[in-house]
């Protein structure tokens, strides 16, 4: 596989590997592994996301942040590790680093509706109650984008010589998240360590991560000669990355590139910026042990074995969402 450097994202039609056609199919898979080789993002257009649940969705994001803190703090749940509702500013971190990140964000988790056991491991989710809407909109991305992510899925399965619905089992009714963030206006520079950042560089901890776009610049990631360019969707399309584990999984053939949220220019401090991602993870038994293909002379074996639910324990605690 050639190595290529980018300038920016490619971008795909996921229209092209759910048409039917099949020539067209196979281009798609070409095009996404070799993308997810060498930069691990891509923009994809026909995700099933329309602009009118977009726009409300962010609407209500935006007047659940708005809320006063004591509001806001109803829904911080002790014991949840922040994977069920609002986490407040600074409480998170990067892998590495002490400094909290200047957010504070919302999590909806995985509705188990079917009567699958695994609804035990999972905590009931919370909803503002001052924000009826709040949970429709939520919900309702969380489904179309679970679904989008699975058919990325379904196209990286093949491109993995594996069965194309090798991840189908593995993510129904994973773990996955949907996270609103607001990255909030800073007013007094003095009042935030020097070295805080909206979000420093990171991979993502699960499969894939889907972020619809932002309301701002900001985001960036580390190319393979470590310059950092910029990543801007268009306004039709969503960004997919490789996250952690799915590096993991494939022993280091599919990328997941680093990644964080620059402040923005001095005079543009004062202003907040919204991103909606959903992480998207597998069910906690999911084995992430290398695959076989994915060893060789040239690539031995880079991971111990362990599973997905192992795997997101250890990073919790990394990341300081977890004791």
């Amino acid at each position: 596989m050639s190595e290529k450097l980018y300038d920016e994202i490619p971008s795909l039609d996921l229209a092209d590997f759910t048409s039917g056609d099949a020539s067209k199919k196979a281009q798609f898979v070409k095009d996404l592994g070799e993308a997810y080789n060498n930069i691990g993002f891509v923009a994809i257009k026909n995700h099933g996301l329309t602009d009118e649940l977009t726009e409300q969705l962010y609407a209500s994001v935006k007047e659940f942040f708005a809320q006063p803190q004591e509001v806001k703090q109803q829904y911080e749940i002790e014991g949840l590790s922040g994977q069920r509702g609002y986490v407040g500013k600074g409480k998170e971190h990067a892998k590495g680093r002490s400094t909290g990140d200047l957010k504070e964000f919302y999590h909806v988790g995985q509705e188990v509706t079917d009567g699958d056991p695994i609804k035990s491991e999972y905590p009931d989710n919370v909803f503002p109650k001052e924000i009826p809407i709040f949970k429709e909109n939520t919900l309702t991305a969380y489904q179309t984008l679970e679904a989008a992510g699975r058919q990325m899925l379904r196209a990286l399965a093949i491109y993995l010589d594996l069965k194309e619905d090798y991840f189908e089992s593995r993510v129904h009714n994973g773990n996955s998240i949907l996270r609103a963030i607001h990255y909030y206006p800073i007013t007094n520079t003095d009042e935030v360590p020097d070295d805080a950042v909206r979000a420093a560089a990171h991979g993502d901890i699960n499969l894939i991560t889907l972020l619809m776009g932002a309301s701002a610049d900001g985001l960036q990631i580390l190319r393979k000669d470590n310059q950092w360019i910029s990543v801007t969707a268009l306004p039709d399309q969503i960004v997919v990355n490789v996250g952690d584990m799915l590096e993991r999984l494939t022993n280091n053939r599919l990328k997941s590139t680093v990644h964080r949220v620059v402040n923005p220019p001095k005079e543009l401090l004062h202003t907040s910026r919204y991103s909606i991602p959903f992480f998207m993870h597998p069910r906690s038994d999911m084995d992430l042990t290398c695959l076989e293909s994915c060893i060789n002379e040239n690539n031995p074996k880079q991971y111990e074995d362990m599973t997905a639910g192992q795997f997101l324990e250890e990073r919790l605690r990394e990341i300081g969402l977890k004791k």
